[in-house]
């Protein structure tokens, strides 16, 4: 998979803006979808999730002026996308908070970015691993598995373990769908289409699996009322505004600084799930989301530049004055 040739920009201030909002916006998906989960298996959540979302983004795309793809072209990257960037994440995501807290889950999504940066090396040419994207990425795997623990060593592979691996599957999945969703620009999709168009793939991916596996009718109770607040604002805010922000960022700053938004995302689902739900993280993940950081400022680039500019400076000889007179 060779995405189509897109150099990444730099992000200017209205980028960042974007990606901050984008932050809060999927932060609150983590403490959202441990509510839905109280009642709702994680295949019918995806479904919930995506399916809103599909039929409150097409009104706004046809009113916006743009037009249903036509292309069977299109609608196989759609479906391949939505593969990459809903089905396999978000089941794998709500999967495993069935058996970690959505704080742990949130910091090891963090660990996106890393996995973009070794993907988008492999199956791009203008985003390669430089020495200092390399060492970020160790720093970053540094960090995981400090998270994780002893527990994964010498505890077995329990029920908290195999959550954090559910969500470090899903950091992959999404490394491999922000490459791969470079060629949408290509394409000349606007990101209102290309947010719909993926996101209705999914719904109609989903839906066997969810009647197969989940088999809704048999539920012993309809979802409450909290239950349905939460779907509703996993799909209209989350995940309709979500990924419309998303493309647009995608669009500009590329596959490496879409990433980012990961790292921020903790931050503001870390304090839902504590002052909510009543979660507690150990000092371990706070630990390997330092790690995690410093991995990402060193990919970022900008610190390692400062700190070597520094070092030159002090290094270099004082300027020679001539004496007077």
């Amino acid at each position: 998979m060779k995405a189509g040739q897109v150099h990444p920009a730099a992000m200017g201030l209205r980028e960042w803006a974007l990606l901050l909002t984008l932050s809060v916006l999927w932060g609150g998906s983590f403490f959202l979808g441990k509510v839905a989960l109280a009642e709702l298996p994680p295949l019918t959540l995806v479904l919930g999730r995506t399916g809103f979302a599909a039929a409150a983004l097409w009104p706004v795309v046809l009113a916006a002026g743009h037009g249903v793809p036509r292309k069977i072209g299109v609608w196989r990257a759609f479906f391949v996308m939505g593969l990459l960037n809903n089905l396999i994440p978000f089941g794998l995501i709500f999967w495993g908070q069935t058996r970690i807290a959505s704080g742990l889950a949130s910091i090891l999504n963090a660990t996106t970015p890393l996995f973009t940066i070794v993907v988008a090396h492999l199956l791009t040419r203008d985003e390669r691993m430089t020495g200092d994207k390399l060492g970020g990425v160790l720093l970053g795997f540094a960090g995981v598995a400090v998270m994780v623990g002893p527990d994964a060593l010498f505890g077995g592979f329990g029920a908290g373990v195999a959550g954090q691996a559910a969500v470090l599957g899903a950091a992959l999945s999404y490394g491999f769908a922000s490459v791969y969703g470079r060629r949408f620009r290509a394409m000349g999709l606007p990101p209102l289409v290309t947010a719909a168009g993926q996101i209705t793939a999914t719904t109609a991916m989903v839906v066997p699996l969810a009647l197969l596996v989940d088999r809704p009718w048999s539920f012993a109770a309809p979802p409450q009322a909290a239950t349905w607040g939460a779907v509703l604002g996993l799909a209209l805010l989350c995940t309709a505004l979500g990924y419309a922000l998303y493309f647009r960022i995608l669009a500009v700053a590329g596959a490496t600084n879409i990433a980012l938004v990961t790292f921020l995302i903790p931050a503001s689902a870390i304090l839902l799930g504590a002052t909510i739900l009543g979660e507690r993280l150990a000092v371990r993940h706070f630990a390997g989301l330092a790690l995690i950081g410093l991995g990402l400022a060193a990919i970022d680039g900008r610190l390692p530049a400062a700190l070597r500019r520094r070092s030159r400076r002090r290094s270099e000889p004082p300027p020679v004055v001539p004496p007077a007179g």
